[in-house]
């Protein structure tokens, strides 16, 4: 029996801003005995639970189950250890597979040197066995495998998400920089709209807050679009569950009134990408977009305004950007009285060209960037 198996202990990989969150949502979603570690959440789940998370979670990027776990003081007690898998449990020579590894205060030093010794591992027993060795492709592989060796102990795990859940599907044309799904999730978590009050986006760029607000407010799963999921390689993989839990979820999506969420951008080139993402979850074109400079609209009063407007790094305009946020917030003030605007900042030196007195401010990272999110409650 594998680690997770014996134990029904997984690990959930969420950034580290959002972990608190991220944790409330696995326990809403079964998980239990949760703790908080460095990058992640370990947490122990029924099948059911494992199935269910994967398909629903908005906040988590994947999700662990250990498969083996041992002292690992050199490459070769690596290859040796990884050679001991029955790696026929989990995929045929046919198969592509990908290894993404992590390495700190071990003498094994290099993460990518540790995955080519496990890479190693898994092609030598295919051959033994077969004659045939399973080719990597580390862009779509049919599976994940994780490495992480710490303080020279290492755990070997197969990535039962079968890649990041921020690829939720929806995403086939993008603009500029767009803000990363899960992110998208937690500043809509943060926000905590309910659905009652109209949404509206003023720089929706690609669509993400959109379908990110749209998927939250139909309780849509995060992951309907999604085909290839890595608890599917699992030696105990229940197909009958699985199926049902994907009844269920479908069977559980609320309809959205037309006009609920609404958004606009100057872009043509970024309303049409909007139009076409937001299409792939909202067949019935609920969702509102149209091309519009932020400042020429009339008003935006009694509403939930979620947005992540244009900065520096992003437009290459970075000298004219404390401009643009003074005229924002001036806007803000004056055209959106009786709202609340959630305003994500990719350069937090932007949130004093506001003029406007935040009712919190949360650090939120995105690609590397130190964000903000700031709440503006507009009377």
């Amino acid at each position: 029996m594998y680690i997770y198996q014996k134990t029904n202990r997984y690990f959930a990989q969420v950034a580290d801003d959002i972990k608190d969150i991220a944790e409330k949502e696995i326990i809403s979603l079964g998980g239990k005995n949760t703790r908080q570690s460095y990058r992640g959440i370990f947490f122990t789940a029924t099948q059911r639970t494992l199935y269910s998370i994967n398909y629903h979670s908005r906040l988590i990027s994947r999700v662990l189950a250990p498969l083996i776990y041992f002292n690992c003081h050199s490459d070769r007690y690596l290859y040796k250890q990884a050679s001991r898998i029955e790696w026929k449990d989990f995929m045929t020579p046919a198969n592509t597979f990908a290894i993404f590894a992590t390495v700190s205060n071990s003498r094994i030093r290099h993460s990518r040197f540790a995955a080519l010794r496990m890479k190693d591992a898994i092609a030598d027993y295919f051959r033994s066995i077969s004659g045939k060795r399973p080719s990597v492709n580390t862009r779509n592989p049919d599976i994940w495998f994780n490495l992480h060796i710490e303080n020279n102990k290492a755990t070997i795990s197969l990535d039962t998400s079968g890649g990041s859940l921020h690829r939720r599907g929806y995403r086939k044309e993008s603009t500029t920089a767009p803000m990363v799904e899960t992110l998208a999730a937690a500043i809509i978590r943060h926000s905590e709209w309910k659905g009652n009050t109209p949404l509206y986006d003023p720089f929706c760029g690609s669509g993400t807050f959109l379908c990110e607000a749209f998927m939250h407010a139909s309780h849509m799963p995060s992951g309907i679009l999604r085909s290839n999921f890595g608890f599917k390689r699992l030696p105990d993989f229940d197909s009958t569950l699985w199926k049902k839990i994907i009844r269920e979820g479908k069977q559980n999506i609320k309809p959205v009134l037309k006009g609920l969420i609404s958004g606009s951008d100057i872009s043509l080139e970024a309303v049409k990408t909007a139009r076409q993402n937001c299409r792939m979850i909202d067949r019935e074109n609920h969702i509102s977009i149209k091309r519009q400079d932020i400042f020429g609209i009339e008003t935006l009063r009694d509403k939930t305004i979620i947005c992540n407007p244009p900065y520096g790094i992003r437009t290459g305009k970075a000298e004219e950007m404390p401009d643009f946020y003074s005229r924002f917030g001036d806007f803000l003030k004056r055209h959106c009285t009786g709202s609340t605007a959630y305003v994500y900042f990719g350069e937090p030196a932007f949130i004093k060209s506001m003029g406007l007195k935040p009712s919190w401010k949360k650090p939120l990272s995105n690609g590397g960037l130190d964000g903000r999110l700031v709440r503006y409650e507009l009377y």
